[in-house]
């Protein structure tokens, strides 16, 4: 049974490929322009991003190489929400898994999502306040290393494309004008 997707029908769908972290699937559609086409989706499992601030309104960065891209990249503590676990839950674990640190305050700041045409990864962005170190905890895969920097120098290093992750530049903005 057809069904309506906005300006879109989509007839079908395939799952092409599935693993823990991504699904691909390829849809029939009828196109705007009322033509038959196929359409791709990329699935991710949704994330986390944390911005994490001092009092000294200097940042707390990771910096690691990323497979993907295939350079190191300066960024903000990010995640995946594994099934079932609240994405609350999840920023908190990856700040202290990653950086060592606990925040005693928090504050939602938005969704974002990273890529709209063909893949689907919501992001929730959040600012963590009143930091203490504890131990840090990575994951086998990860060769992080805890970059600290005025926020101002984040925001100028977003503003010369410097910080490419787009999660990341969205809270180092968003955290610019709103902390104090």
């Amino acid at each position: 049974m057809p069904t309506p997707h906005g300006p879109w029908t989509i007839k079908s769908t395939e799952q092409i490929y599935t693993d823990p972290f991504v699904q691909l699937s390829l849809d029939q559609v009828i196109r705007p322009d009322g033509k038959d086409g196929q359409h791709v989706v990329v699935h991710i499992k949704p994330g986390v991003c944390v911005i994490a601030v001092d009092a000294e309104r200097n940042v707390h960065l990771t910096k690691e190489f990323h497979y993907a891209v295939a350079r190191d990249s300066v960024e903000c503590v990010s995640g995946g929400v594994e099934p079932g676990e609240d994405a609350d839950l999840t920023a908190k674990r990856e700040l202290q898994e990653e950086i060592g640190l606990e925040a005693k305050s928090w504050k939602f700041l938005t969704t974002v999502d990273p890529f709209t045409t063909i893949m689907k990864s919501p992001t929730r962005l959040y600012l963590a306040t009143e930091l203490s170190e504890v131990d840090t905890n990575p994951e086998g895969t990860e060769q992080i290393e805890h970059v600290i920097m005025p926020l101002s120098d984040a925001a100028k290093m977003v503003a010369n494309g410097q910080i490419t992750h787009a999660p990341s530049c969205v809270a180092i903005l968003m955290a610019e004008s709103i902390v104090s």
